[in-house]
């Protein structure tokens, strides 16, 4: 008489495997791809258009770093990892190009000429 209950619910829902497992697989997908696309889609984007920025830094530029500080580009060499720029009235410094955080105003180079 106890036994018979049990057996009843047991029975129930013992035939449809595959929907149950499709069910529970198909919400982490789902979950993926709305992380794909709202978290590392535009992050990926961004990235890109970060590294376009730092190769199109020009002397000219004014630049502003990780540090907070902003400063004027005085030579950038294409292909190298470091930047000169002066942050002050003959104040020189050393930057590492990924320490630029944006360009806050493009110019056209200045030539050598001019610039002495």
């Amino acid at each position: 008489m106890f036994t018979t209950p049990a057996f009843a619910q047991a029975a129930q829902g013992g035939g449809d495997l595959f929907s149950s497992l499709g069910g529970t697989l198909l919400l982490p997908i789902a979950m993926f791809v709305i992380f794909y696309f709202l978290l590392i889609r535009p992050q990926q984007r961004k990235a890109k258009e970060q590294a376009a920025l730092l190769k199109a830094i020009r002397r000219g530029d004014t630049i502003v770093m990780s540090g907070g500080m902003v400063g004027k580009v005085t030579k950038a060499v294409e292909g190298e990892s470091e930047i000169e720029a002066e942050i002050a009235e003959g104040v020189r410094v050393k930057v590492i190009r990924e320490m630029v955080v944006t360009v806050r105003s493009k110019t056209e180079p200045v030539k050598k000429a001019e610039a002495a």
